[in-house]
């Protein structure tokens, strides 16, 4: 079940409603043929959002002769299509200014000054997600699960540190959608990788020491060994294991074997690797299915889904061990977040080497950059804010699904003067902190009065391309951006595998602030304390405080504080 937003401006309304004025449909009619996520599920798409500066000055949409070509034998535009163009209405659409069939196709403008209107004096609605959902989701990452032993920050390779952030970063984006999210397995309160975990800013479940899995172990443990998929093998071929003689067993007990590719046909998954076939139940994965089973405890497991997110290496087991689960009557709809490896050519490096390379790294760059300034608890809590910004994005910011190499042996460490990932944008977010720290300031000594309502407000004195660039192409779309990771799981027959989309924010984020960047390097803010000056220093404050407010927003779903200062 979802709640549609339906008051704000969105991307893929005016997307659709440009495409049913093209097409002669009316907006409903195109519902029914197309889905509502608007050009991403058709095979054609017959309207392109411009993006980039040089395209935004003259146009925001365009449909391309070879689509005019298409749909119209002579390639002219009819006058009642351009009519309905230019009287565009709609739940969520973009008011129209103009459009005009040039040598490049039929180019539409959008109304700018009733755009930021509309954005910025209802700005609340474009930082969350435009649909909140309801469901279950439990995100299970086998990189924490204990095998021989727990894992510690010296054993958790860097590929599973991915697994682990990955993973955070999914629960934060989905219960900005609404859904009710929990992670497995939960780890010892007072653990080294609990305590490594927190540092990375990782709120993961914790449990108390005394606790132990060995009554749902042999719950889980009965389920298989009754279960229809068994393998029951004659007398003179039983083998025996030895890992049950344990406390309370009482001698060897008869080894338990499961038939998984049984259990992938005759319950119709697909997606699974075809050379799962039988599997011998061991007590690592009676210890994981334990865990799942208490996660899922007051679970309405039917209608839950459970996210594996899991290295490629560690794939084919963790397609077992959903197997296994599955076997044992679980009844919950399995995804993998399978993840690329983590490569760092030349050397081998824990995930605590990694961190402690890190900091050192942004401490020695914050000492070339500030001199004595950096010392004390405020400087600590910064360099570990950074450090953590750090490690999120080079692990974040490429596609789960492929490798990310890391030159950790390259001279030079971490710099806030180019577009380096998490510094960077940590960087270009402090810079809105100090620009309305000095601007209340001017209010303070009298220069400046305070900001007035938007409806106050002349916005047509936005006329900095910077401007609409930075509402059209970010402040717009962050909603529906929010949104992407909860729309593959809508998605039935998807197979075992999921992509949820996980870089996107990282790179959205970049890609922010190096425009965020150029404009604030161009563009005086706090002008002259002139009144004649006050409407257009007010609006762009209104802008870059929408701005602030989307850096959190997305920095929350990182788990990534802002800070004060750099």
């Amino acid at each position: 079940m979802e709640i549609v937003e339906t008051t704000s401006f969105k991307i893929v309304s005016t997307v659709r409603a440009l495409r049913c004025a093209l097409r002669g449909e009316r907006e409903h009619e195109g519902d029914a043929v197309h889905s509502d996520s608007g050009e991403r599920n058709t095979n054609e798409k017959l309207w392109f959002k411009e993006s980039s500066a040089k395209n935004l000055r003259n146009r925001d949409f365009l449909a391309p002769n070879t689509v005019l070509a298409t749909l119209y034998p002579d390639g002219q535009v009819p006058s009642t299509v351009l009519s309905r163009i230019l009287t565009l209405r709609g739940c969520g659409v973009l008011p129209v200014a103009g459009c005009e069939v040039t040598s490049e196709g039929l180019r539409v403008t959008v109304d700018r000054c009733e755009a930021f209107r509309g954005v910025l004096c209802g700005t609340s609605a474009y930082l969350r997600s435009a649909t909140q959902r309801q469901g279950r989701v439990l995100i299970n990452c086998p990189a924490l699960h204990a095998k021989q032993a727990l894992p510690s920050p010296d054993t958790l390779s860097l590929g599973q540190l991915r697994t682990v952030l990955i993973a955070d970063h999914l629960g934060a984006l989905l219960r900005r959608q609404g859904y009710s999210v929990s992670f497995c397995p939960a780890l010892p309160e007072e653990s080294d990788i609990n305590s490594f975990l927190r540092t990375l800013g990782v709120d993961w479940p914790a449990e108390s020491i005394g606790w132990t899995s060995e009554e749902r172990e042999e719950k889980m443990r009965n389920s298989l060994e009754n279960c229809a998929y068994r393998e029951r093998e004659k007398e003179r071929e039983k083998r025996w294991s030895r890992e049950g003689m344990e406390a309370g067993h009482g001698g060897r007990r008869e080894e338990v074997r499961i038939n998984l590719k049984r259990v992938m046909e005759e319950m119709h998954l697909q997606g699974y690797d075809p050379s799962l076939g039988t599997c011998t139940v061991q007590r690592e994965a009676l210890c994981h299915l334990a865990q799942l089973d208490r996660a899922t405890t007051d679970f309405p497991v039917s209608v839950a889904t459970v996210l594996h997110v899991t290295s490629c290496q560690d794939e084919f087991r963790q397609q077992q061990t959903a197997m296994l689960w599955r076997a044992s009557g679980a009844t919950a709809t399995q995804r993998l977040v399978v993840c690329g490896p983590v490569k760092t050519p030349g050397i081998q490096m824990s995930s605590a080497q990694y961190l402690q390379l890190k900091r050192a790294q942004m401490k020695e760059a914050s000492e070339m950059k500030y001199g004595d300034q950096v010392e004390g608890q405020t400087w600590d809590d910064i360099i570990r804010v950074m450090t953590c910004a750090t490690v999120r994005f080079e692990l974040l910011s490429t596609v789960h699904t492929s490798p990310v190499t890391l030159e950790v042996q390259r001279e030079g460490g971490v710099s806030t003067k180019g577009p380096r990932g998490g510094v960077f944008v940590m960087y270009n977010c402090a810079r809105l902190h100090t620009l309305f720290s000095s601007y209340e300031k001017g209010v303070e000594q009298g220069l400046y009065p305070e900001v007035p309502a938007g409806s106050e407000l002349d916005f047509s004195a936005l006329k900095e391309e910077g401007e609409w660039l930075l509402l059209f192409n970010y402040l717009i779309p962050f909603s529906e951006l929010l949104d992407q990771s909860a729309q593959a799981l809508d998605l039935e027959g998807g197979g075992a595998r999921v992509n949820l989309r996980t870089e996107q924010v990282c790179r959205f984020l970049v890609s922010l602030s190096k425009d965020f960047s150029s404009y604030y390097n161009r563009v005086h803010v706090l002008g002259e304390p002139l009144p004649h000056l006050f409407n257009q220093m007010f609006c762009r404050l209104l802008l870059l405080r929408a701005l602030r407010e989307l850096y959190h927003n997305a920095l929350g779903s990182l788990n990534l504080p802002p800070i004060p200062q750099l």
